[in-house]
């Protein structure tokens, strides 16, 4: 395979493959894995931090990292047009933190047993093993995109709230709020010990952590939430105020047949409320539980369907999606 830089052979590009190879890898808690990649144009990759997304491209007995080529402009529609044995299985992950002067990053990522390609490849990993992610360049001089915290610069309250899969991008937003930032973060995982993924937050930013056991996933999470809402939105004065945002009726997505995704920014890419607003929300998680969060909010609590981002990550009972 050749390896082609950015910073010698292309205009730099805000994404490209790189070929990487895992370096170590911790169980860090009941749930998570972290592991730690590493490879030789590893230092060209951009430490955004907040919730920045990457894709993992996995090998398997039949499609091999050898056999595809790393050209940046053309490799997504080749990978599409591969038979289906060919083609390497394309999963979503957040990077959890960039050494670049190691050229090393991090992955946390949770394990929910052999469910599909990416889930057996984390449980199967070894020091050595080798896959291609698809990653933002550092030598990019503008917006990469594949973040979807787009907060104005100046609101009173933020409020986070995900499963398991959302923890590290929620993490990853925490540690790059502002020190002053008020709000919550409600997060439930499997177990209490996972909890070790959040590492620190904003004094005024209360972390939750809801250990759910072997109950169903949101079990714990949507009246959480349901209890919670309504005091943080009085906190920033949503609710004592007489009038109502007019929100449209939200349409019903079928959360079984396409993406549960919403990502609310302005025509330039920043937040669409502005540089102020009294609240932001960023709900990320298994696909019914946020559609049901989402409608709390916007629906029932009156918030500006603006100041909402939600993300179905994954869809119980089906699965992994790809692409």
């Amino acid at each position: 395979m050749t390896l082609l830089d950015d910073r010698t052979e292309h205009a730099p590009i805000p994404f490209r493959l790189f070929e990487v190879e895992v370096k170590r890898i911790e169980t860090i808690s009941p749930t998570y894995r972290r592991v730690t990649f590493t490879g030789p144009l590893c230092d060209g990759i951009a430490d955004n931090r907040y919730d920045q997304r990457i894709k993992f491209l996995l090998p398997t007995e039949t499609a091999s990292v050898d056999e595809f080529s790393l050209e940046p402009t053309t490799w997504y529609q080749r990978w599409r047009e591969l038979s289906d044995e060919k083609r390497m299985p394309m999963r979503t992950y957040t990077i959890r933190e960039v050494r670049s002067e190691l050229a090393e990053f991090d992955v946390d990522i949770a394990l929910h047993g052999r469910l599909g390609p990416a889930s057996s490849w984390v449980l199967d990993a070894q020091p050595g093993d080798r896959i291609i992610v698809n990653a933002p360049c550092a030598h990019y001089p503008d917006v990469h995109g594949g973040v979807d915290w787009h907060a104005p610069e100046r609101v009173d309250r933020v409020m986070l709230a995900g499963d398991e899969t959302a923890a590290p991008a929620i993490a990853g937003i925490l540690e790059r709020l502002p020190a002053d930032a008020c709000g919550i973060a409600v997060i439930e995982v499997p177990h209490a010990d996972d909890a070790v993924v959040i590492r620190s937050a904003p004094e005024h930013v209360e972390v939750v952590i809801l250990a759910r056991g072997d109950a169903k996933v949101g079990t714990l999470l949507e009246p959480e939430l349901r209890r919670r809402a309504p005091r943080v939105l009085e906190e920033c004065e949503l609710i004592a105020r007489a009038e109502r945002i007019a929100n449209a009726p939200l349409e019903d997505v079928d959360i079984d047949a396409g993406l549960l995704w919403e990502v609310p920014v302005s025509e330039t890419g920043g937040a669409a409320l502005g540089e102020r607003a009294p609240f932001y929300a960023w709900l990320a998680g298994e696909a019914s539980v946020i559609k049901t969060l989402r409608r709390l909010l916007v629906s029932e609590l009156g918030v500006d369907r603006r100041s909402v981002a939600f993300m179905g990550y994954w869809r119980e009972g089906r699965p992994e999606l790809g692409g």
